[in-house]
């Protein structure tokens, strides 16, 4: 049989700014017989991701992602269903998700790559698997649990940077949902300002490409800043830290506007911005949601309950067709998304 792939075609450089043509689609061929323990999947969505920028590099700088090889097929979130299956585990037609999908429209996968989901935790909305309802909603839910230390009740104030992308748009809502009175998202037009505020129930939002983000922080949050989740770095992360309260809380989830510079992770703040981190005690401990997969399946049943109830909102920027992932994640590093970006490469559920 023969199905559609795509490859990684060039490396961007650890300086360079990826795009669609580091990617190339091909044909091959998928064998017709499956071995005991495997299963055959038709490829539903696609997820790209910030953090697969460093799996672009031949040296990721981390010792958990791997990295993609030159002319071998890219993978990162997938969902999709089963056609055929020599694995007690799995039956033909469920629905079943990986981290380490590979980008390609059928393919035979070892099941214990796979886990089952329920199209009923997210209301049959499949592709919310590979966002709020999956690792970018845990990442959300279990940082600010673990490391936003939020009292309801106390009138915090918590600033989102990256705040209309995939974890930055459920970070806010998370914030109001455990207890905090103002929060604030940043993002980089009009039309997400107005979506954070009018759809997802930020309080107020700030345009970083206009006007100075430090006076507009310091406008809306007159009490200062006590948990910030911090997308981006840079610039915009030193200007809220300068605004954070004595004893504050950063959620370190990512730092997008590094992401194409060769730098530790996570970047060093510049002298004066870690003087004032000192200074006030402001924690900026690393966070990664896979030290802590035992909140995992709770943490599902939590956001699938929230997006249930109507609580959490969910929002996604869909692209079709396996030929447009490199398109899709160019899109996604510069902002082209609101909400989680997604890929699909067939919506057909049923085998």
């Amino acid at each position: 049989m023969i199905v559609q792939r795509v490859v990684l075609n060039s490396r961007p450089g650890k300086n360079g700014n990826p795009v669609a043509e580091n990617f190339r689609i091909e044909e091959v061929n998928l064998s017709d017989n499956i071995n005991e323990g495997q299963v055959q999947v038709r490829t539903l969505y696609l997820s790209v991701d910030p953090y697969m920028r460093c799996r672009m590099n031949e040296d990721t700088g981390t010792d958990y992602i791997r990295a993609w090889q030159l002319s071998q097929v890219v993978d990162g979130g997938g969902i999709g269903i089963v056609e055929e299956s020599k694995n007690i585990n799995f039956t033909k037609g469920d629905f079943v998700i990986s981290f380490n999908w590979p980008w390609q429209t059928k393919v035979i996968l070892d099941g214990n790559s796979l886990e089952k989901v329920d199209p009923q935790l997210v209301d049959g909305n499949l592709s919310y698997f590979l966002g709020a309802i999956g690792m970018p909603g845990l990442t959300s839910l279990i940082g600010i649990q673990e490391k936003g230390h939020i009292t309801a009740g106390s009138n915090q104030t918590m600033v989102v940077s990256g705040a209309a992308g995939a974890c930055g748009s459920l970070a806010g809502q998370i914030g109001h949902l455990m207890g905090c009175s103002r929060v604030v998202g940043i993002c980089g037009t009009q039309e997400k300002c107005l979506f954070l505020t009018s759809e997802l129930g930020f309080d107020a939002a700030v345009n970083y490409k206009k006007g100075n983000v430090a006076e507009q922080l310091r406008e809306l949050c007159p009490a200062g800043v006590d948990v910030y989740f911090d997308n981006v770095g840079g610039d915009i992360s030193d200007a809220v830290i300068s605004q954070m309260n004595q004893n504050s809380h950063i959620i370190l989830c990512g730092q997008i506007s590094q992401y194409n510079k060769d730098v530790p992770y996570p970047p060093p703040l510049p002298p004066a911005v870690e003087a004032i981190q000192k200074e006030r005690n402001i924690t900026r401990e690393r966070f990664l949601v896979l030290n802590h997969k035992d909140k995992f399946e709770s943490g599902i049943l939590q956001l699938s309950q929230w997006f249930k109830e109507g609580k959490l909102k969910i929002k996604e920027t869909v692209i079709n067709g396996l030929e447009n992932m490199g398109a899709a994640f160019q899109s996604m590093m510069t902002g082209g998304n609101i909400g989680k970006q997604i890929v699909c490469i067939s919506e057909e559920t049923s085998v």
